[in-house]
């Protein structure tokens, strides 16, 4: 009897840590900004990394126009406290609806429930939208990252319907410069109600970008805390699931907050007035996901990335370390391709390298499964005994996509905002350019359901090709390399004629002509990604077929391990004679 209510209290924890597994999402995304004197060109970028198995498609919604009176329905995001099929969709759709043009209307899916509505304005900009906002029609930018907050409030009607992702929507929806979008989205937090994770979006126009974090303070409550800082133009900012704003500075021309920020942190007992300056970071928020440097690492990497000279230590004293600035001038001024080289990292070169050691397999592979530890979140459920972490990078298995969004003041909206797309972990994507001005996206990119098989899909080219390397990392990265890197060549090599001759149209009064030469650049350019994508995926299947190297000049050419690590996996131990080795040997 006792035995066997021992096995049913076992397996009610191992029930409960399985459901935790399913039922939180997978929190982690990198974000940065690149202000306008610190890039190479005087742009403004924005990157972003999401970095959670979820939609992965990118979708055009048209610019529309609302009769007076209309309601504007927002709806639950998966990404804040996972899918809750109460709210409609599935896993792998975000949303579900017909009014928003139609990528988001799929046949066959639950439509989305509205969480609340909120008054429609006249007429809503056409913008780029992922699992956030990403960029509208008049170059207004967006990226970001999960924070661990003190407190993740569940939605409820009526008391908290926005979360992250439907802000940043309404936000390019319905406007055109960065502050006017900070402010647009704190008023909604502040009316409607905030749940779900702590939050950064970035936000940026073409003359300048600023840090928004917020967060919910009560399970129960209503409202949320919000706090933006403008970054320097001269340098470089990023985020990686922990909150960066420290000291909340009243008057402060570089600085918009909330006006409970201060009352709500002293009724809660988070702080004190005369301890200082109320720092957002550490009174807000709870420190790193899941394990020390989870968060610190890609920071201190990004940042010894674009700044080296700095020579910025990898270790610090706590999870609010003030040891990594909250924006950095880099050493030399950054390109698009610089920025996404950032989020391509896994520290190789140092000593955390991902492509080096056992873990890495004889093969230097740098991808490093997380056990469904990253799955429960603050709630640390494990699959197993042992005691410890991988390193996390700031490129990972488990993105979805990433991009870097350029805003350019001396262009036209819709030739100067673009959208540097990169399908799948950054490692192994090509980035392909989606202009603000573009009459629709490719249908490639606007279907992504990761659980159907869709050769139409360019994400499940990119992530196909991707797991595939995972046999032969070090070998088929190079071939990866190879056709990404001519790609990205021929799209960053033909970016000043082809703005050159759409500048040109426009300027001599044909702005549809030259929207229609942006979009039919973008789709034959991705149309070309997604046939060759497929043909590598043909020839990494054929070149390496059954561990070998199998080429026109010769089949079957041996690969074998290399000696360290068959030395550690005990190759050594293998039957080499007829005699039995001693125990232990």
């Amino acid at each position: 009897m006792i035995l066997i209510m021992r096995m049913k209290s076992m397996l009610s924890v191992l029930t409960l840590v399985l459901y935790l597994c399913m039922a939180l999402p997978v929190f982690a995304c990198t974000t940065a900004i690149v202000g306008k004197a610190a890039s190479a060109d005087g742009s403004v970028m924005v990157s972003h990394s999401d970095d959670g198995l979820n939609d992965a498609s990118l979708i055009y919604v048209p610019a529309m126009d609302h009769k007076p009176g209309s309601l504007r329905a927002v709806f639950y995001s998966n990404a804040a406290l996972d899918f809750k099929p109460q709210w409609g969709t599935s896993e792998a759709h975000r949303i579900v609806t017909k009014d928003r043009g139609p990528g988001y209307d799929i046949p066959g899916v639950p439509p989305s429930i509205p969480l609340g509505f909120i008054p429609q304005v006249a007429h809503t900009y056409a913008y780029f939208d992922a699992n956030y906002g990403v960029m509208n029609e008049h170059q207004l930018s967006i990226g970001e990252c999960t924070d661990k907050a003190k407190v993740h409030p569940e939605p409820e009607p009526g008391k908290r319907i926005f979360y992250s992702s439907e802000l940043s929507r309404v936000a390019l929806e319905r406007t055109k410069t960065a502050r006017e979008a900070v402010k647009l989205m704190g008023e909604l937090i502040e009316k409607y109600g905030y749940y779900g994770t702590g939050e950064t979006l970035l936000v940026a126009d073409p003359h300048e970008g600023w840090v928004m974090e917020m967060a919910g303070y009560d399970m129960n409550g209503t409202g949320g805390v919000w706090v933006a800082q403008r970054v320097p133009d001269d340098q470089f900012f990023v985020a990686a699931n922990q909150f960066r704003i420290r000291d909340v500075r009243p008057n402060a021309d570089d600085m918009m907050f909330s006006q409970n920020i201060f009352e709500i942190a002293q009724g809660k007992g988070w702080w004190k007035p005369e301890s200082g300056p109320l720092d957002f970071a550490s009174v807000y928020g709870d420190g790193e996901f899941h394990h020390p440097y989870y968060s610190l690492r890609r920071i201190w990497r990004a940042q010894s990335l674009a700044a080296p000279s700095l020579n910025l230590s990898p270790w610090a004293e706590g999870a609010f370390t003030r040891a990594y600035p909250f924006a950095v001038t880099p050493d030399k001024k950054l390109s698009v391709s610089d920025l996404f080289a950032i989020h391509r990292d896994n520290y190789e070169g140092t000593e955390f390298d991902l492509t080096k050691g056992l873990a890495a397999g004889p093969f230097g592979d740098p991808n490093r499964f997380e056990g469904q530890a990253e799955s429960v979140a603050d709630k640390e459920g494990k699959l197993t005994t042992l005691v410890g972490e991988f390193e996390r990078p700031l490129n990972i298995y488990r993105c979805v996509y990433a991009h870097v969004n350029q805003s350019r003041a001396w262009l036209p909206d819709a030739i100067g905002g673009v959208v540097w797309f990169g399908p799948d972990r950054p490692a192994t994507a090509v980035l392909m350019p989606f202009y603000a001005g573009a009459l629709d996206l490719p249908g490639s990119i606007q279907r992504a359901d990761i659980l159907t098989f869709d050769r139409d899909s360019m994400w499940m080219a990119f992530n196909y090709v991707a797991n595939y390397s995972m046999l032969k990392y070090s070998y088929m990265i190079q071939d990866i390399r190879a056709v990404r890197d001519r790609f990205e060549s021929n799209a960053f090599g033909s970016q000043a004629g082809l703005e050159g001759n759409a500048l040109a149209l426009w300027n001599n009064g044909d702005q549809q002509g030259a929207r229609e030469m942006l979009t039919r650049h973008s789709d034959q350019n991705a149309g070309a990604v997604l046939a060759d994508w497929w043909t590598l995926a043909k020839t990494l299947y054929l070149k390496y077929n059954d561990g070998y190297i199998n080429t026109k000049a010769a089949i079957a050419q041996p690969v074998f391990y290399p000696a360290w690590w068959l030395q550690q996996v005990g190759y050594e131990n293998g039957p080499t004679s007829y005699q039995k080795k001693p125990a232990g040997k």
